[in-house]
């Protein structure tokens, strides 16, 4: 593999729900994931993730997850568990810290968000699929939270759309590292063409464009 694999003008960066509810000190899923991501150095490696492709020109869009908003889910005759998460534990609640992006890994400007996600696929019923295709993206790279549940439902319908996928295997995280193992090791390659870890990664992005002169 060398860089013309992830050529800027048609590689994006697909970032998973980037919350403080799964990233900060005080989020409410962060004690759940706090020995893996330690363990593996999860939020070094989104901070490398993100600054490399940001430097190499490479879009960056956000799937984020519904924020809980009263009423969510009330009256629902076939809620699935992650609805009845969302509605329990007033998950990524809007307007709350928790529902805040991540400091360091939210959106900056330039990114694209998506609209958010009910379930476990970045894709289901919201425009990401449309972000991407109007942006000329046909490979993409994922990260972000959790390995086991949003990250591998948007890779694998991203597969099933015609995406190549790459999962940035250290740039994202599960509950315990039997799940994180299974999710990088055993699932990930069902539907990502390359599983790396991102200092493999970063080496295979394309230089940033030089500055043009003044």
């Amino acid at each position: 593999m060398d860089n013309a694999d992830y050529p800027a003008r048609s590689t994006g960066l697909v970032l998973v729900d980037p919350y403080n509810d799964f990233l900060a000190e005080n989020g409410k899923i962060w004690p759940r994931v706090k020995d893996v991501a330690t363990t593996i150095g999860l939020h070094h490696h989104l901070r490398a993730l993100l600054n490399g492709v940001r430097t190499a020109g490479i879009q960056v869009f956000v799937a984020p997850h519904r924020r809980w908003r009263p009423g969510d889910v009330n009256g629902w005759t076939r809620a699935q568990r992650p609805h009845a998460l969302l509605r329990d534990a007033r998950l990524y609640e809007l307007g709350a810290i928790g529902g805040d992006w991540h400091p360091e890994f939210g959106p900056r400007d330039g990114d694209v968000v998506s609209s958010e996600h009910w379930g476990m696929n970045g894709f289901a019923h919201t425009d990401l699929d449309q972000q991407l295709r109007q942006h000329g993206i046909d490979t993409v790279i994922l990260a972000g939270m959790t390995a086991p549940g949003c990250v591998e439902g948007t890779g694998r319908y991203a597969m099933e759309l015609g995406y190549s996928v790459t999962l940035a295997k250290d740039a994202t995280a599960a509950f315990s590292m039997e799940l994180q193992h299974a999710a990088t090791e055993l699932t990930g390659p069902l539907y990502a063409t390359h599983v790396l870890r991102v200092n493999d990664l970063l080496t295979r992005l394309p230089h940033a464009p030089a500055t043009p002169p003044a």
